[in-house]
């Protein structure tokens, strides 16, 4: 099935365009086609041209609750006359937030805003679930003040609710008290919709606010990004012209990314809404205790689009390797293997190129870039490639422009795809663009060619996170902590690296699953300072750290010294975004105790150090 795939892809040519001081444009000969009014235009679309066809389903138990084109859309109907009837606006900038994870009831109410006009706002469960309070929480409802907040179990998010008063209407799928105020989503199913549906949705235009998204946080308080229907209509244009495939055949996807970040709302679901196909919605995750869960889904789902992080394609391998049935399951439908967030690590790629082969099966391994300012994907891989690294060429209509800025070269982006503002803040809006009207995303790029721009783009991580050594040489965050990955493995769940204006690297490592095995710390209750005290632990770390030292080309790359943290990232002091990862800027600031211990002139007996 794949090699049809590789056969439809197109030969891309990319245009370079030379400015003062190094500084270059790139962007792609092909044309940006056009593209659609809104995203509802798509559901009225497949539910008039494939009315019994599976949208979107989710597992309940040992069964699943599919619900048709026709359905979904009758449904979607049927909410926004309930959402018009509550008396909730179109035209104030005041969102409906979503607090819930993925659901069929998140995707009817998310669509049943937009289809009247009413922005809509996914915010992670790590902020309404998982903290231990709720500050986050209401720093951002108080931000958005939303006109309503959706949850899919009142009684779940009875604390969540509760740190989050207002005039905002409150609306749930099940478990409501009576007496609480709260509407049911159930309910407005028996609406009967009226003209005033039908006058909203038409009209709708490509500048219309669909959703306001917040960004990661890794820089500082999540600032909202307006994302409007034209940059999610011109995205999914521009993907299907690089992907023809997804036109060709209904794509069939298994799929965990949450709807909170811009890849799992945006992407994912979008693409496969766009395209007629079906979505199918992952209730489990690359975590112990959950990946069972993804297995169960993958054997009957059989997806023939697989998109994850790489981390979520390395616990998938611990269990395809030693199950044949497992790993001929998930190969036997499928086409196109994707990863994004991070470069697929070689061996993980091997292995995984390895067992698709074995089934017979030349799957398309691919990957994209972007971000929540842009809707999301800026470029894409649509050719064979050898290896990880490459994150593509420019998509039709999207232009490049590499600035030199310290070591690297500074990314900027020009398009349709890129938002106009962040929600009630000119001053960040403003400091977002050059003079140009190029959008700062912030990331570092070099061309995998400089002789042939078509050859694709190696991202080169963060402007902002590479910093100076004392002696004024620059280090690559984004190419050290690839090093540690490669060498310390599962040593080490995460770590960040140190070393501004000192005279060497360090690291402060959060422990990973095989040094709490070492250690015989299977409940994970042991503190760092505890971990460092086993000898085995001790051991393999240094064996790690020298091996790492020993490829160092100079001391841009040579981590000397690393102690572990007693205590894991916590999301309420900002140490972890909202996309699971650490704020390397943030844990710099909170852990600034333990970054002086590393560069003690005498550190303490739990720092290991190999100067």
């Amino acid at each position: 099935m794949s090699a049809d795939i590789f056969s439809q892809l197109p030969n891309t040519r990319v245009a370079v365009e030379a400015r003062e001081g190094g500084a270059f444009v790139v962007r792609s000969e092909t044309e940006l086609k056009p593209y659609d009014r809104c995203v509802g235009d798509w559901l009225e679309k497949w539910a008039d041209e494939r009315p019994g066809q599976v949208f979107i389903a989710e597992r309940h138990g040992s069964t699943w609750d599919e619900v048709s084109y026709a359905e979904f859309r009758n449904r979607v109907r049927a909410v926004a006359q309930g959402l018009i009837d509550l008396g909730l606006p179109n035209s104030d900038k005041r969102p409906l937030v979503i607090l819930s994870g993925n659901s069929v009831d998140h995707a009817l109410i998310k669509m049943a805003a937009m289809h009247i006009g009413i922005a809509v706002t996914p915010v992670s469960v790590a902020y309404s679930l998982m903290s231990r309070s709720h500050d986050r929480l209401q720093a951002i409802v108080k931000k958005l003040n939303p006109c309503a907040i959706f949850v899919d179990d009142a009684e779940h998010f009875q604390t969540a609710i509760e740190a989050c008063p207002g005039d905002h209407v409150m609306i749930a799928s099940r478990n409501i008290e009576d007496g609480s105020g709260i509407h049911c989503l159930k309910d407005m199913l028996e609406n009967e919709v009226t003209v005033e549906v039908d006058r909203r949705f038409a009209a709708i235009g490509p500048d219309t606010h669909a959703k306001y998204l917040l960004t990661s946080g890794s820089t500082g308080t999540p600032k909202v990004v307006v994302n409007t229907q034209r940059m999610m209509c011109a995205n999914q244009q521009m993907i299907a012209q690089y992907w023809p495939f997804v036109e060709q055949k209904a794509p069939r996807v298994l799929d965990w990314l949450p709807w909170s970040h811009i890849f799992g709302t945006n992407h994912n679901f979008n693409l496969v809404l766009r395209n007629g196909g079906s979505f199918y919605i992952d209730s489990g995750k690359p975590l112990p205790g959950l990946i069972g869960e993804t297995i169960r889904n993958i054997r009957h789902v059989k997806p023939n689009l697989f998109f994850n992080v790489p981390k979520g394609y390395e616990v998938l391998l611990e269990h395809m390797r030693d199950d044949e049935e497992l790993c001929n399951t998930f190969f036997s439908n499928l086409d196109m293997l994707f990863y994004a967030a991070a470069a697929l690590p070689v061996p993980v790629w091997d292995e995984l190129k390895s067992l698709s082969e074995a089934t017979g099966n030349d799957v398309f391994f691919a990957t994209e870039w972007g971000g929540t300012e842009t809707a999301p994907a800026i470029t894409n891989v649509h050719w064979r490639l050898s290896q990880p690294g490459n994150i593509g060429v420019p998509f039709p209509g999207v232009e490049i422009k590499f600035m030199p800025n310290g070591s690297k070269l500074e990314m900027r982006i020009k398009g349709p795809i890129v938002f106009n503002e962040y929600l009630n803040d000119p001053e960040k809006t403003a400091e977002a663009f050059d003079e140009e009207g190029f959008y700062r995303i912030g990331d570092a790029g070099q061309l995998q060619d400089p002789n042939n721009a078509s050859a694709g783009i190696r991202f080169d991580g963060r402007v902002s996170e590479d910093f100076k050594l004392s002696t004024g040489t620059w280090v690559c965050v984004a190419s050290i902590r690839a090093n540690v990955h490669k060498f310390f493995g599962d040593l080490v769940t995460d770590v960040v690296v140190t070393g501004h204006d000192r005279d060497y690297l360090g690291l402060l490592v959060i422990p990973g699953l095989r040094m709490r095995k070492l250690a015989e710390d299977c409940e994970g209750k042991m503190t760092g300072s505890e971990l460092m005290q086993d000898p085995h632990v001790r051991e393999e770390l240094h064996t790690a750290m020298t091996l790492m030292a020993q490829v160092a080309k100079g001391s841009a790359q040579k981590v000397c010294r690393l102690v572990v943290l007693d205590t894991p990232a916590e999301i309420e002091k900002g140490e972890i975004t909202d996309k699971g990862n650490l704020n390397q800027r943030k844990m710099l600031e909170t852990r600034a105790a333990d970054v002086e211990r590393l560069y003690a002139a005498k550190p303490d007996e739990l720092v290991l150090s190999i100067i």
